[in-house]
């Protein structure tokens, strides 16, 4: 079995990026690469948004040239055989709000893509970006690339993920503020510490539209030491990197191939009187409660699907379950097949599902009322104005999703095709 393998050298470029000037961001990354003369397959790390910067305004416009500015990156990739990273505009095959995607290039054009996670509300980056549904090591000649785009530095699981997946190097590329320095130079050796894993990250430096970034480009070793760093000036950094120096550092322990699973999903099952103040501490932070409901009989991969979209549009999700009396009412005195006990149980073994209430009553118009959630979830067969509570949560500011199902299933089709094959 081959050993997980690394870049021979990586290298971070950093420079001021010219708020929505493509050809002028291309040329400084010419000039910056062509001085600083990189070793075959050498990975350069470009900072976020590389080419154009967040113009806001000019989003989709910029956008469209992203097919210009990857040939660019292929074209520089060609001519040192190197390996160009950075993320650029990512325009989806729906016609919604783009992605901030880090791009990986090669001599022969691209390699791989990942989607950033997490956007950054504070600089309204939600309102005109979509975040990424997964963040997977993309595969490359070198072996696995972990890679994270700006905000995600601070959510250690990704990096955590990509670790245990196989990543040995963690590229990051971003345009991280100079009010927040000390936060970055502390993120990154972190992220290195705890995964044992080398970690390169590209910043943008001096003036970005009215936004004076950080610089200091780092390259982190797998023990946590600082190996290169640049200062605020447009430069670029590198180093060899070695494999062994990884398998050395994880030899004693390794916390990023451990993962006990060391509590059970009950937990997740409240009452209504247990789970209202755990929503107030939740709040407090700012997270924003999703609620849905329903009977979830026989799970199948529909709710699946469904609970998964319903999660994604808040920051914790609860799900309203009927009793077993209420179902009878709904369905009929045949169902349901499965006690609320056992529902509940395997609704809260779901990674997407943050809690699970039941209800007895005919709608959950009650439960709603009291937990007041951000956003109310429910299936897009349902207008709006017949989804129970949507009145009353966007009255209190709140929002409605309609989410349709992605699979073609249902529990009484279940039920009846299992009744004709026995």
């Amino acid at each position: 079995m081959n050993t997980p393998q690394l870049f021979p050298a990586v290298a971070c470029v950093q420079f001021p990026i010219v708020l929505g000037e493509v050809e002028r961001n291309i040329v400084q990354v010419e000039a910056l690469i062509e001085h600083y003369r990189p070793a075959p397959e050498t990975l350069l790390l470009l900072p976020e948004m590389w080419a154009t910067g967040f113009d806001y305004p000019r989003t989709a416009e910029l956008g469209r040239q992203t097919p210009t500015i990857l040939a660019a990156m292929q074209r520089m990739a060609l001519r040192h055989r190197a390996f160009l990273a950075g993320s650029l505009i990512q325009a989806p095959a729906d016609g919604g709000l783009p992605f901030n995607t880090l791009f990986v290039v090669g001599p022969e054009g691209l390699i791989g893509s990942v989607a950033k996670q997490h956007l950054f509300a504070f600089w309204q980056e939600d309102r005109h970006y979509q975040p990424g549904q997964a963040a997977p090591p993309m595969p490359t000649p070198h072996g696995p690339l972990a890679a994270l785009v700006c905000y995600d530095l601070r959510f250690p699981e990704l990096a955590r993920w990509q670790a245990f997946a196989g990543g040995r190097l963690l590229a990051v590329s971003a345009q991280w503020p100079l009010s927040r320095l000390d936060h970055w130079q502390t993120l990154l050796r972190a992220r290195a510490i705890e995964n044992q894993c080398y970690v390169a990250a590209a910043n943008g430096c001096g003036l970005t539209g009215s936004m004076e970034m950080a610089g200091h480009s780092m390259i982190v070793g797998p023990d946590g030491g600082v190996v290169q760093q640049a200062g605020t000036e447009p430069t670029v950094i590198g180093c060899a990197l070695d494999n062994a120096a990884v398998d050395e550092q994880r030899s004693r322990f390794c916390p990023a191939g451990e993962r006990p699973w060391l509590r059970s999903d009950q937990h997740k099952i409240r009452t209504l009187d247990q789970l209202l103040p755990e929503l107030v501490l939740i709040r407090r932070q700012g997270s924003r409660i999703a609620f849905t409901n329903g009977c979830f009989d026989i799970l199948h991969a529909g709710h699946v699907s469904y609970l998964e979209a319903a999660r994604r549009t808040g920051d914790c999700l609860v799900v309203g379950l009927n009793t077993d009396a209420s179902v009878r009412l709904l369905k009929g005195p045949s169902r349901p097949l499965n006690s609320e006990a056992d529902r509940a149980r395997v609704l809260a073994a779901l990674g997407c599902v943050d809690y699970v209430v039941l209800f007895g009553e005919e709608t959950p118009i009650r439960l709603i009322n009291a937990i007041a959630p951000e956003v109310l979830v429910k299936g897009a067969d349902y207008e709006e104005d017949q989804i129970v509570g949507a009145a009353e949560v966007k009255a209190a500011g709140g929002r409605v999703a309609r989410i349709a199902f992605e699979h073609d299933r249902s529990t009484s089709g279940l039920i009846k095709k299992i009744k004709t094959t026995t």
